[in-house]
This record gives C-alpha cells, structure tokens and sequence, in this order.
C-alpha cells in the first residue's frame, strides 16, 4: 500500500513535518490482524498510528459542521450505497468488498483526540462523529476507541455531535449523559426505511431498523437529544406512500426530536457497487435508476423536493418532536428542552454524510 505518500485529512497536526514534503498519512507501519470469530470471520484490520485526528472539512464541501474525528476507515456495516466506498481507493483498496473487510482501525485515537483539545491553537469547535464511516460499527466492540475519545471530550467541554446506525453507542449512555453536563450533546440514527427484507439487502451488517430506533428512544428518555436522518430513501424501494408513512410513523413513536428525509445519492464508488446490486436483485428497475441518475450523483430536484414535502407532513402528522406525555415510550427524564430540529440539508451540505 502506498500509505507512507498520502498526505493527512487537513487534521490540525503540521501536515508538512516543517520540511515542505508531503508528511505520511500514518505515523508507523500499520499492523494486520485477522480474528477467526463469527462476527469478524473474513474482515481485516489495519491497526495503525494516525498522525492526527481531528479533521477539518474542506470549505467546498458546505456541510453544517467543520470539524470531524473518523477512528475507523471502511465499514462492516456493508451498506450497499455508502458514499464513503470511494474513500477508500485512496489506500490502494477498492470501493467494493476491501471497503465492507478492511478496516483500518486509529489505534491511537483517543490519546490523539485529548492533545489535540489540549493544544493552544484549538478552539474548542463543535466536532461531528459518524460522518464518514460509522464511529459504532462492529469494530467498535474490540476496539473501543470512543470510551477514551467521548471522555477527552467530556474533560475538555468541548461540544460534538454522534451519527450512528449502530446500537453499540448504548454502551457509553454514562459517558454521553456525563459530557452532557458540561457541554453541548446531541445525536442522530440513520434509519431511511423500515421494510426488513430490504433492511438485510441493503444493509446487511447493521442492527435491524427496529433496534436503532430503540437506540433512538432510549437516548432521549436519558437526556441526549436524538433526531432520525431518514436516510437513504430509495426511488422505487421505499419511497411509496404506505412506505414512508410507516417509517415516519415508527421514528414519531421512537420520541425522534426531527427527522430529515434524503433521498439516495450515487457518487463514484458507490454508484458503481449499488448498480451493480440492483443490476441482479432488481434488474427492471436499472433503467428508471439511469434515468434519475444519468446526469449525476443526484436525483432530480423535483423528486428531492416532493419526497420532503411528504415526510414534512407525515412528521407533523404524527407529531415528529413534539414533547411525549410522562410515561409514554421515548419520553425524556431529563427535565430540560430536546435541542431543536436540525435544519433541513440539502443534497450538496451531505456530501460528507
């Protein structure tokens, strides 16, 4: 792999080692390790030193954030439309299966996360989690790096913000709720559908739609605000009216304080494995995807815009945010206000999400 020519991910190290030459994208040679248990059979982890760890987003990217921390590259998840696949190809891996089975795991990254809060120059910025492969996935279960990452954060009150489809995050509901105390907190579960047969095709290593918005009501009922980012809905799969009302209808009675409905884009990488996808499990639908897709990453913005306009109804419908009465499923015990509902992103703010 031609790690050592990569330069680092704009992280608020030096980046240039002083000298002017591009500075490696790691600190030491990564380590390989295979583990022959069920839930890791046929996976790979790059265990490595990173250089740096909290990463600022280019400009160009216009997403609501500028700054993230990523411990992980690749994903178990194995969605079949992540965005991030194409990422990947800059380690010499491909976008396909590489991305679902090699992982390159930050063995260092709360050690880097508590520095770089510490340094002079950081300006206590709010950090965004889960924004480039989930921060949850299954690695995250040996690993456990974001114990030590969320306590940095806790300890230097500096406010964040987690993305996750994973159930793992339960775990550190102790820590979460601590950081809560001192800073701002919020979190988000991506759920864009709830039918399970298309659940386990297009999302096969992720926990079922059922347990993220479990994940979701119990986050709120101790305090931490937790919206849905109704994502990815597919044209065709699960954009239909009965659809959408069932999935807006489970993320209301999950206690979600917003919902923000995204329509599936296709970037190189993933573009290339979800057609593929389609191409055998619902080869009819190929020339209407080519259609909404032929000019671009994105679906028209007529079909962007009426998809909204549904779920906005159907969140108000069923009252998407709005306080649940004592006692009820996903009410809060803390006494303070949910955060208010993230703004509405367009196709060109989630170009990092």
């Amino acid at each position: 792999m031609r790690w050592d020519a990569l330069r680092l991910d704009g992280g608020i190290g030096t980046g240039d080692g002083g000298q002017g030459e591009p500075a490696p994208l790691f600190a030491r040679s990564a380590v390989a390790r295979t583990f022959d248990t069920p839930e890791f059979r046929g996976v790979t982890f790059y265990e490595i030193h990173a250089r740096s760890i909290i990463n600022r987003v280019p400009a160009a990217s216009r997403v609501p954030f500028e700054w993230t921390i990523n411990p992980y590259r690749g994903c178990t998840h194995a969605c079949r439309y992540c965005f991030a696949r194409k990422s990947h190809e800059y380690l010499d891996l491909d976008s396909g299966r590489d991305f679902d089975s090699k992982i390159v795991v930050k063995v260092n990254a709360p050690e880097l996360v508590r520095r770089e809060l510490a340094a002079p120059r950081w300006g206590g910025h709010p950090i965004a989690m889960g924004t480039n492969v989930d921060c949850y996935q299954r690695a995250e279960g040996r690993y456990r790096l974001m114990p030590g990452i969320l306590a940095a954060l806790r300890d230097a009150r500096n406010p964040f913000s987690i993305l996750t489809k994973g159930s793992l995050i339960l775990r550190d509901l102790g820590l979460l709720a601590e950081a809560a105390e001192v800073t701002d907190v919020s979190t988000a579960v991506s759920v864009g559908f709830t039918d399970e047969s298309l659940w386990r095709a297009v999302e096969p290593g992720t926990p079922s739609p059922r347990k993220r918005l479990e994940v979701c009501a119990t986050l709120n009922a101790h305090g931490i605000p937790c919206g849905v980012l109704m994502a990815p809905i597919l044209p065709y799969l699960s954009d239909s009216p009965q659809a959408l009302e069932t999935t807006v209808r489970r993320i209301a009675e999950a206690g979600a304080t917003y919902v923000t409905p995204i329509v599936l884009h296709l970037r190189p990488g993933a573009r290339e494995w979800f057609m593929a996808w389609l191409s055998r499990e619902h080869p009819r639908l190929v020339p209407r995807y080519l259609e909404l897709y032929g000019r671009g990453a994105y679906a028209p913005k007529a079909y962007q815009e009426r998809i909204g306009q549904t779920v906005r109804a159907l969140a108000r419908r069923h009252g998407v945010g709005r306080p649940a009465p004592p006692g009820a499923r996903g009410h809060r015990s803390d006494p303070r206000p949910a955060s208010p509902p993230a703004p509405a992103m367009t196709p060109e703010q989630l170009t990092l999400l």
